[in-house]
């Protein structure tokens, strides 16, 4: 399993060069294309910051949310419910499998600093995309991998690279994560956000989360803040 997780993030790095800063590839390019690019940076500094917003589901939201939060790029995360028929659902109806809903993270990020494609090889990296409706020991279709798309270039995006993961055989069993129209995002309730930062020593956190941060952290050392 070792060498399939190489595998794809070796594919995945191939992908993710368009997302390397402008500045680690100035020294690399004549002095019209640094021109060009002090222009278009001075442009993007003159206004808001560029946003776009992922919502992925992994599994328990408080997993995802501890990764995505630690990369650069990423200015907003939030765990929150996606996916279901049920206006404004509670965690508790949630946790019953029939609402429809899935755990999710909603995450905010600016796509001239971080790319689509990475923030997919951290979500393909850190969960199993093969289990149906479980990750480790949370079962239920509320824990169920998905990709709730906000616009048709990441529909095509996510569509593209599962199709490419399951020709390389990057995993012993086909993928099953869902990918779907993103519709609504209710936000979970407050003690659900930021929890593994808020209860670094409850037990889930330090058997279940810390662990997968820790790899996380390791593999992509070079995207962190």
């Amino acid at each position: 399993m070792k060498q399939i997780g190489f595998l794809y993030i070796f594919i995945f790095a191939l992908l993710s060069f368009s997302c390397i800063d402008v500045q680690n590839t100035a020294q690399n390019t004549d002095s019209k294309q640094i021109k060009l690019n002090h222009k278009e940076k001075s442009k993007m500094n003159n206004k808001k910051s560029n946003k776009e917003i992922a919502i992925f589901g992994a599994g328990c939201f408080w997993c995802v949310e501890a990764v995505f939060q630690d990369l650069k790029g990423v200015y907003k995360v939030e765990s929150g419910y996606s996916g279901g028929t049920l206006k404004n659902p509670t965690y508790e109806e949630v946790c019953t499998g029939t609402t429809g809903h899935a755990e999710v993270t909603r995450i905010e990020f600016n796509p001239d600093e971080i790319s689509f494609e990475l923030l997919l090889s951290v979500f393909f990296k850190t969960h199993d995309p093969t289990s149906l409706n479980r990750q480790g020991a949370d079962q239920g279709t509320q824990y169920r991998s998905v990709i709730f798309y906000t616009n048709d270039e990441q529909k095509e995006t996510a569509e593209r690279i599962i199709k490419q993961l399951n020709e390389e055989k990057a995993y012993p069993d086909p993928i099953v994560t869902e990918v779907a129209k993103f519709d609504k995002f209710y936000k979970a309730e407050n003690y659900h956000q930021d929890y593994f930062t808020n209860n670094p020593n409850q037990g889930y956190c330090r058997y279940v989360i810390q662990p997968k941060v820790e790899k996380f952290r390791k593999v992509f050392k070079d995207y962190l803040k």
